[in-house]
């Protein structure tokens, strides 16, 4: 038995994850939002910015893994109900990490898709219920991580027969310190080898710095990945947590002109 062959692309057909009307793996799909939720305020005025800009969900983080326990932690239950209000105003549906197993009911009320960060990408337990949710699941992976290793971890979630999962390249650490991580972009044509599942990339914490984040979300494009999944803040130097890889509003807006622009030409070569 191929241990993992439920992830396994066995032909040609690729899934498509459905979340309302965005369809990972049919269509490109753009997440964008702030690293945190830090206040209404300011989470409704990313989200007008992002969904003006062509963004098709949002995310936010409401409980956040730090690495120092003084850090922020996010804003928890009251963080969900701000995103929620998000997404009754811009439509937008939304992305959030869930960090504990009792966590994803409750959480599965407020967000469309749950996000199982990279720390947390072979927390077993995590998996099986997530799996077991039936939700949509964004899995990241992990910074020390083989493909073999993520796919496996894909591959508790569709044995608890959820199918919804959508694979997140995020960087993996390396001995190189100018980035924050190394973004493995040969992931993405690896994994349409390997699994029919959607591949998109995130070019934020793949490299940790802003000014990175629109060439290698171009060459991700290039690479074939099926979304991006971007932090944006309005003032990222006020940010609570990673506003050195944050773009602002109007680099996210340039972004995606430079994204539409580069597929369309790549649609013209087929």
């Amino acid at each position: 038995m191929n241990p993992i062959g439920l992830v396994s692309r066995s032909g040609p057909e690729r899934s498509v994850v459905a979340v309302e009307d965005v369809r990972f793996g049919q269509d490109f799909v753009v997440i964008a939002g702030p690293c945190s939720v830090e206040s209404e305020d300011q989470t409704l005025a990313i989200a007008r910015e992002v969904k003006g800009a062509g963004a098709r969900m949002i995310r936010g983080g409401v409980f956040k893994p730090r690495t120092s326990p003084y850090a922020f932690q996010g804003l928890g239950l009251k963080g969900l109900k701000i995103l929620k209000k998000a997404r009754e105003e811009t439509g937008l549906p939304i992305v959030s990490e869930v960090m504990d197993t009792r966590d994803v009911s409750w959480m599965g009320e407020y967000v469309d898709v749950l996000q199982i960060g990279a720390r947390n990408m072979q927390n077993f337990s995590l998996l099986k219920e997530v799996g077991k949710s039936g939700k949509p699941v964004l899995l990241k992976r992990g910074m020390h991580s083989t493909l073999s290793e993520w796919l496996n971890c894909a591959e508790y979630i569709l044995k608890e027969g959820n199918s919804r999962v959508i694979l997140c390249e995020r960087g993996i650490r390396t001995f190189e310190t100018y980035t924050r991580n190394t973004l493995d972009l040969s992931a993405i044509p690896a994994l349409k080898e390997l699994t029919h599942l959607p591949v998109i990339v995130d070019p934020a914490h793949g490299t940790g710095r802003a000014s990175l984040i629109p060439s290698m979300s171009l060459a991700a494009v290039a690479a074939g990945a099926d979304g991006l999944i971007v932090e944006v803040h309005t003032d990222p130097a006020a940010a609570l947590s990673d506003g050195d890889q944050s773009l602002t509003p109007s680099q996210f807006s340039s972004l995606n002109e430079k994204i539409a622009a580069l597929r369309s030409f790549m649609d013209g070569l087929n």
